[in-house]
């Protein structure tokens, strides 16, 4: 990237290395107070590396098919092709292949294990509701989790995650097979047991917890460097606040795509309620919008606005296309 794109100092590397070794902390924990064996505990470990391996080096390809996306060509979006283009030079990246979703819900992302293996994926409602600036700073954003390796974070702590889920899944059967009959009826025992079933329920949660942590970490980094890449944070949040609305008017079914690509959109396209809500893997949209206005006071920019500019050129392919809602 060009040197004056290096603004900002997020320590992802500092903060990324303390939430894995949490992780890995609590892995060892409910291992060593299980009375696992070291096999046990490489099985778990293999099975999330060898899963997560195959999420990260296809991650491209399995998110488009996820979301049914089909690659487009310049003649098809021009916008599109000319705003990514511009961002791609600007970055002094290679520029990434640019899908669109036949998906009436608005949301965008970049996937790619690489700035060499990227995509970008637009859905087609979102090429509908925003105009060309704030289209513009949806793929700054996406475009910075390109950038700042963010899919391949995402990738280790899935693997990860996945050991500790499996891991506190087999407390069970681990601690039942260790313990004799004997220490089963005495206090310490009872207590063991009683912690194991802990383990059962807390590991899951941990692990979904600190993805969750990693995840919106990134989220933050990314719309200040997409901010900064193009110099424009009222732009993304203009955006973000239409995307919000749009999904709360129409979220996109949990069956329509899976977890790990809805994690990678600029907003969760899925709408919890309650306690659901504090497993997102995004943070709160008004907190996102509040960051990037006061960016936006520190950049001198408030009071200014850039001409609305609409892009008439995809309402018009959504409906001469092949890419209406399936």
């Amino acid at each position: 990237m060009n040197e004056n794109l290096h603004m900002h100092n997020h320590h992802n590397g500092l903060k990324t290395a303390a939430l894995f070794a949490i992780m890995w902390l609590v892995i060892m924990l409910i291992w060593w107070c299980a009375g696992a064996t070291v096999s046990t505990l490489w099985m778990y470990v293999l099975i999330g590396l060898g899963t997560s391996f195959v999420s990260y080096w296809f991650s491209d390809r399995l998110a488009i098919a996820s979301m049914h996306a089909q690659a487009v060509t310049e003649q098809q979006a021009p916008a599109l092709y000319r705003i990514v283009r511009e961002l791609s030079q600007k970055a002094g990246k290679p520029m990434p292949r640019i899908y669109i979703a036949p998906t009436q819900t608005p949301n965008a992302f970049a996937t790619g294990r690489n700035e060499k293996h990227a995509a970008v994926c637009c859905t087609q409602d979102i090429l509908q509701i925003l105009d060309e600036r704030e289209l513009r700073g949806v793929l700054g954003h996406e475009l910075m989790h390109v950038y700042n390796r963010d899919i391949r974070t995402s990738a280790i702590a899935g693997a990860m995650a996945t050991v500790l889920t499996y891991l506190g899944y087999s407390m069970m059967y681990i601690g039942n097979s260790s313990r004799s009959n004997s220490d089963r009826d005495n206090a310490s025992g009872a207590l063991g047991l009683i912690g194991i079933v802990l383990s059962a329920v807390l590991a899951p949660i941990a692990a979904s917890l600190i993805q969750m942590a990693i995840s919106r970490t990134r989220e933050y980094d990314a719309d200040e460097d997409g901010s900064t890449l193009t110099g424009d944070p009222l732009a993304l949040a203009s955006a973000l606040d239409k995307i919000s609305a749009g999904i709360d008017q129409n979220p996109l079914p949990k069956t329509n795509t899976d977890t790990s690509t809805a994690a990678m959109m600029i907003e969760s396209p899925f709408r919890g309620r309650d306690i659901s809500r504090l497993f997102s893997t995004h943070p709160p949209t008004s907190d996102r919008i509040a960051r990037l206005q006061q960016m936006a006071v520190d950049m001198g920019q408030v009071g200014a606005a850039a001409p609305q500019q609409q892009m008439p050129q995809y309402a018009q392919y959504s409906q001469t296309s092949n890419y209406s809602q399936r």
